[in-house]
This record gives C-alpha cells, structure tokens and sequence, in this order.
C-alpha cells in the first residue's frame, strides 16, 4: 500500500488525466465510426467498440503491473525482447497475413497481432539502456554505432514486409534516439552517412535480386497525394472522402454518431482517417481541442524527461515524445494530402489492439521516470529530518 501511495503521488497526474480522458474519447469515436461498417459486414453493430475496450483493459491492468517495475529493469528485458520481436518479424515473413498488401500482421483468433509496433518501443527502451551502460566507451566507433546496426535488422524485416509507414517512423525513432547521444555532432553525422550508404547499397542488391521496392499501390499512392480527387474512385478515395467529411463538419458539426461518410464512403473510418470523423461529427472546433491536447501530453513528455535525473530515463521520455508526435504529424499530414496516406494509427483514436497497448506501454515508461525522479528528488529532504 505505500509503494502505491508513493507512486500515485509523484505520477504526473495531468498527462494520466488527459491520457485517460483521450483513451475513452477515442472508445467513443470508435463506436461512431465503426458501427455502419460492422452492421454492412454481418458483425455486431458493437463489434468494434467492444473489442477496442478489451484492448484497453488488458493494457491498463498490464501497465498497472509494469509501473512498478524500475527502469532500469525495463533496460535489461529490453534485450531479451528485441530479440523476441526480432525473430517474430522473421518469422512473420513466412506466415503472417497480407491486409492491404503489407504482410504485417498474425492473426491470434479474432485479434490481429503487429510486431512490429511493438518494435517502436523496444528499440526506444534497449538503446536508452545500451547508451548508459556503455557511457564511458562511446569515443569507440564501434560502440557508438552498434546500436544502430543492430537496430537496423527489425527495419529491413518491417521493409520486406512491405509496411514502408512503419518502417520509416521505427527507423526514423532510432536515428532520433542515437542523436541524444553524447558524442560529437561531427561523429555522429559520419557514423549515420556511412550506415545510409549501406542501406543504399542493400537496397539496390535487393532490387537487383528481384525484389520489388514499390508496388503498385504504393505507386499509385505517391502518384495521387497532391490532387486526390482526381482518382476518387482509385487511391485518391479516402483523402477525397476525408476532404468531404472535414468540410460537411464545419465548426460544429453534424452530431456525434451523424456522419454520412461513414457510410462506405470512406474505408474503414475507424482506423488511420478517424479524425475526418471526428471533425464531421463534432467540428472543427473539437479537431482543433483535440490538437491541442495532443501538444499538452507531448509538453508533459518533454518536461519528465528534461527533470529526470538518469541519461537512461531522458532518453525513454524523449523517444516516446518523438514517437508520438511522428504519429500524430504522419496521421493528420497524410488525412490532409500534404504527404501520401501510409496506414499510420492516429494516437489514443485510432482502431487498433497493437498499438493502442503499445502506446500505453509507452506512456506508462514515461510515468514510470516521472514517479523515481519524484521519489529521488523526495530523498535528500527525508534524510534533513
């Protein structure tokens, strides 16, 4: 009972608030989406709600367990998980499901599971904890760059998967945490221009093997971003339908639960292009709230980890924050047609088991560094009395 009390005193209890208020937003928007799609496919007309809040209570009582739990004990499980995660991406290759041609996911009876999200967070923790134990040894090259070698393994599988989306944000993640390393800038660019040169090189065996770099989806995505509506009945459909739910919302809305483009109009509105919904049914205004509340959870991220008192627990603070605002920005560009679509989750919203325990787990580190800088900064106080 006092560990719980100490822990629930030094969380940072606006970002839980928010977060929580967000989580049960997005259980609300789920179930507005998804009904009419649910009903059309012979599913419950809950269907989607109920399993989206499975989702959420396995993650809470999961999370729930693993607050409790130091860093630094995350640090050491993270080895054993990247290599977990790394075999399950291979394995994947061979028999996981194809949806929307990226083979990225294994079906576990009526739950899809992507390994790969869960990559995103594991990579963030291992490196944090790489860095710190190998401190003193970083004006090794090789010390340095090892992470990034082996971090490079996880995105060549999630390319070969064919989900470039994924594979660009994860490895996007891991060039942003090896730039809060402290070594020179100078060391680090070299180190990065070198591995971008391999990558290059792998990229053009591969091609030169056979394997095909861009389908033609992929394609017809980038051929389509900047004029959508041009090929409303082809790849421009979802940003052109996106573009008409934003407008019919105007700065109210239409009600929740009253969107029209929900009704096949835009596919499957309750995943990546859910904020289109959301705008149509409560307005502009709430698109705008929502944003809002996203730059308030990313400021309590960036603060928790600027006062944390370990390198290992700003890394963790800062990765995140970079992970969710690639979310939030790849999500909302793309529904805009500022860049092509690429299936990215829309955080907290957004339909989805994988990522919705993924980004609890995360901010459940970042609660996790909030409640021992608490705890240490509480310590020398103690010891006065």
């Amino acid at each position: 009972m006092k560990k719980t009390a100490q822990m629930i005193k030094h969380m940072d209890k606006i970002l839980f608030v928010l977060t929580a208020a967000l989580f049960i937003f997005g259980l609300i928007m789920v179930l507005s989406a998804s009904n009419v799609t649910a009903y059309m496919n012979g599913k419950s007309f809950y269907g989607y709600f109920f399993k989206q809040g499975i989702f959420l209570v396995i993650s809470f009582l999961l999370c729930s367990v693993m607050i409790r739990f130091n860093t630094k004990a995350y640090g050491m499980f993270s080895s054993l998980l990247l290599i977990a995660i790394t075999v399950i991406l291979f394995l994947l290759l061979v028999y996981g499901k194809v949806t929307n041609d990226a083979k990225s996911w294994f079906p576990i009876g009526p739950f899809m599971f992507q390994p790969s999200e869960f990559a995103k967070i594991i990579i963030i923790v291992w490196m944090a904890r790489f860095y710190e134990v190998y401190e003193k040894h970083l004006d090794h090259w090789f010390v340095a760059a090892l992470p990034l070698c082996i971090g490079a393994l996880p995105a060549i599988l999630i390319v070969l998967q064919n989900d470039y989306g994924t594979a660009l944000i994860y490895t996007v993640i891991v060039l942003f945490v090896f730039f809060l390393v402290p070594i020179t800038l100078i060391r680090k660019i070299k180190i990065v221009f070198f591995g971008g040169l391999i990558a290059l090189a792998l990229l053009g065996t591969l091609q030169l093997c056979g394997f095909e770099l861009l389908h033609a989806r992929q394609k017809e995505r980038l051929s389509s971003f900047g004029n959508p509506c041009e090929k409303l009945l082809d790849e421009g459909n979802q940003v052109c339908n996106g573009y008409i739910a934003i407008n019919n919302g105007g700065l109210t809305g239409v009600g929740l639960g009253n969107s029209t483009q929900k009704y096949l109009y835009l596919p499957e509105p309750y995943t990546d292009f859910i904020f289109a919904i959301v705008v149509e049914e409560l307005g502009l205004v709430t698109g705008i709230l929502l944003i809002l509340c996203y730059i308030v959870v990313l400021s309590r991220i960036y603060f928790i980890g600027k006062k944390s008192y370990t390198n290992r627990g700003a890394m963790i603070c800062y990765g995140i924050f970079f992970y969710l605002f690639l979310h939030i920005s790849i999500n909302l560009l793309g529904i805009l047609g500022l860049i092509p679509i690429t299936g990215i989750p829309l955080p907290f919203i957004s339909y989805g088991g994988s990522f919705t325990l993924c980004l609890m787990v995360a901010l459940t580190f970042v609660q996790r560094v909030k409640i021992e800088t608490g705890i240490r900064n509480e310590t020398p106080k103690k010891r006065k009395k």
